[in-house]
């Protein structure tokens, strides 16, 4: 009878410990930097980013499964030159005054082992939503020695067409509408 019994919560206890492998994570906004690169007329680089961004990762190495809720507020842009950053935060950019975040939801995670490789979902700007997949560069979780916590993080990009998003400034005379994003994040396990 008591092999029997422990026989039967066996299954329970394993499905315990694969459960107990997923974790909330806060995104650290001191250690997360969400920024853009664009070609101007194909010569220089624009190199800008958003200061104001908050989320949140759903991350379960076990099931090799995950979620992301990233907000950033457009109104944060920040280029260095505040005569472009008022360009950009008008209605012929991200038109801050009436889109005032842009958001990327994701749960479909790839997997390179134990590592992330790869994060697919959508990405909202301007009232428009489309797919959006992010590679990692580089991706770890290491016990912080302040917080006594876990944090996990890595290196994302991906290059996207803004018009996609309806934002068609400088398209007709030559500002390409590639869009590189580049999303160095950490978030701490709570």
């Amino acid at each position: 009878m008591k092999k029997a019994l422990l026989l039967a919560l066996v299954p329970t206890l394993f499905a315990a410990a694969g459960a107990a492998q997923a974790a909330t994570y806060a995104i650290d906004p001191t250690h997360t930097y969400v920024t853009f690169e664009a070609k101007h007329f194909g010569t220089s680089t624009n190199r800008g980013r958003f200061d104001k961004k908050s989320g949140s990762v759903e991350f379960d190495r076990a099931a090799k499964t995950g979620k992301v809720d990233l907000t950033l507020e457009t109104g944060s842009i920040s280029t260095g030159l505040a005569q472009f950053d008022t360009h950009l935060k008008s209605a012929d950019f991200f038109n801050a005054a009436t889109f005032p975040t842009a958001k990327f939801v994701a749960d479909k995670f790839v997997f390179d082992g134990d590592k992330v490789s790869e994060v697919t979902g959508s990405l909202t700007m301007l009232g428009k939503t489309n797919a959006v997949t992010l590679k990692a560069n580089s991706f770890n979780c290491y016990e912080n020695p302040m917080l006594k916590r876990e944090v996990c993080g890595g290196d994302f990009e991906t290059t996207i067409q803004r018009s996609q998003w309806g934002i068609n400034y400088g398209l007709t005379y030559g500002i390409p509408d590639a869009v590189k994003l580049l999303i160095q994040v950490e978030a701490v396990k709570q």
